[in-house]
């Protein structure tokens, strides 16, 4: 689940394994790109973190935000 603290949206992901968790940030890669939105994000082993806000609008969350967040929801 997305939470919005901080002007970011935030939610935490983990995954079988490394490979796993690999896979994920490329799909999310692609979905970014697409978008024209990259976010900000940690891997550590299975886990990845994804902070998104949107920097041309002073670094709050915005339509743009929750429009990538759902396109990554339905990755999951």
């Amino acid at each position: 689940m997305w939470t919005e603290k901080d002007d970011q949206l935030h939610r935490s992901f983990e995954f079988k394994d490394f490979s796993e968790a690999f896979a994920f940030m490329t799909r999310v890669a692609i979905l970014a790109e697409k978008q024209n939105h990259h976010p900000y994000w940690t891997n550590v082993y299975n886990n990845v973190e994804i902070f998104l806000s949107t920097h041309d609008a002073g670094n709050k969350v915005t339509e743009k935000d929750r429009k990538l967040a759902d396109a990554i929801d339905k990755l999951i």
